[in-house]
């Protein structure tokens, strides 16, 4: 990481650096601060900048590269922390914390927070960011931390090898089965997941879920203390899957197309988004719903239909021409398109836009041109 050391002056004169990537940037800093001062204190500012979308506080916080990538987002972390606060956790220990993000969302949750991390470098960071909200970060391995007891565990193992990311239980850190003698366990435990974790990993007992923030399937999580089950969370919604599965028949295309949340798809519960609410499938085994009637629901965005083409590259590139459309959007799912080859192919040009939908249907794959009503 470099070094922490000093007033904190290098990192005050890199922030007032306008590009702190920049050759007069690093030139600036080395006569004043020495080279490895000023690399650190450029680097933190360039990571800081990169986290302002991630953290509302990255221009106080430390970062490690890594760290910045593998932390959870601010409002993701604040959810959890809420659900461990309303269980009536008041301790918890983030086994594996990283730059703490996780354990400073439950000290602001009002808990008391410990971080447990292996790598000493990244244990300073923690200890940064944790002291700007009351939290501790310790240098251990989680497998050997004494836990008081009472206190509930956060965990997120690392899964990265020297070629990358990888769900081979034997590379996880630490160990997968210390992860499953934790969720077997009489504490009140969360691990969080990379949102493809498969299916088979997944023990019997717990409550696993899949969360989505703006759009984008984040994480999976499994909670070992809540009722056994299947959820997705769409931030702030949550949906839980009933007792009974709704079924649903399989039609042509109606008035309206329905798309799922990504963490609604990865949980299995296309069919729970709007109970009640008269839906069908468009196909058994791709997830698009339709209706005659406008669908109000967190867990999917509803497109009308405006045409029904078929999906004929000739076809849609004489439609984009004809209306003039410039601007064009399209989806697909369970066909083997790539969407901007097939844009390429239809060569838009003028100052409309479009959205068209390529939809596996019961009558064959269809295009359909579309725009969404939420």
């Amino acid at each position: 990481m470099g070094s922490m050391r000093g007033d904190g002056a290098a990192l005050e004169a890199a922030m007032a650096e306008a590009d702190p990537t920049s050759l007069g940037a690093g030139e600036r800093l080395r006569r004043v601060f020495g080279p490895e001062e000023a690399a650190w204190a450029l680097g933190q500012v360039a990571l800081r900048r990169k986290a302002v979308s991630k953290f509302p506080r990255a221009a106080e916080m430390l970062f490690t590269r890594d760290g910045l990538e593998q932390a959870s987002r601010a409002p993701v972390a604040a959810w959890r922390a809420a659900r461990f606060a309303e269980a009536g956790v008041r301790e918890v220990w983030d086994l594996g914390c990283g730059i703490g993000a996780d354990a400073m969302a439950f000290a602001e949750a009002g808990l008391r927070v410990v971080g447990v991390d292996a790598d000493p470098a990244t244990v300073e960071v923690a200890a940064h960011n944790l002291a700007l909200v009351g939290g501790e970060a310790r240098l251990g391995l989680a497998e050997e931390a004494e836990l008081p007891e009472g206190a509930a565990v956060f965990l997120d193992p690392a899964r990265r090898t020297t070629t990358g990311r990888t769900w081979n239980v034997a590379d996880f850190t630490p160990p997968w089965q210390f992860v499953l003698d934790q969720l077997a366990s009489d504490r009140f435990v969360c691990v969080k997941l990379g949102p493809g974790v498969p299916k088979e990993l997944i023990p019997d007992g717990v409550r696993a879920g899949w969360l989505s923030e703006r759009g984008d399937v984040v994480e999976a999580t499994l909670w070992n203390r809540l009722p056994a089950s299947t959820e997705a969370v769409v931030l702030p919604h949550e949906l839980v899957a009933p007792d009974r599965p709704r079924e649903l028949e399989t039609r042509p295309v109606g008035r309206y197309l329905i798309e799922p949340d990504g963490a609604v798809i990865r949980a299995g519960l296309i069919t729970e988004i709007a109970p009640g609410s008269p839906l069908w499938l468009l196909d058994p085994h791709t997830a698009y719903l339709s209706s005659d009637d406008p669908v109000d629901s967190p867990f999917g965005t509803t497109f009308e239909v405006d045409e029904v083409l078929p999906f004929d590259v000739r076809v849609l590139r004489r439609w984009v021409a004809d209306r003039g459309v410039g601007t064009l959007e399209i989806k697909k799912r369970a066909i083997d398109v790539d969407p901007a080859a097939l844009r390429r192919q239809l060569k838009p040009k003028g100052k409309a836009s479009a959205t068209i939908i390529l939809a596996r249907t019961v009558e064959g794959t269809k295009a359909l041109i579309a725009h969404r009503i939420r």
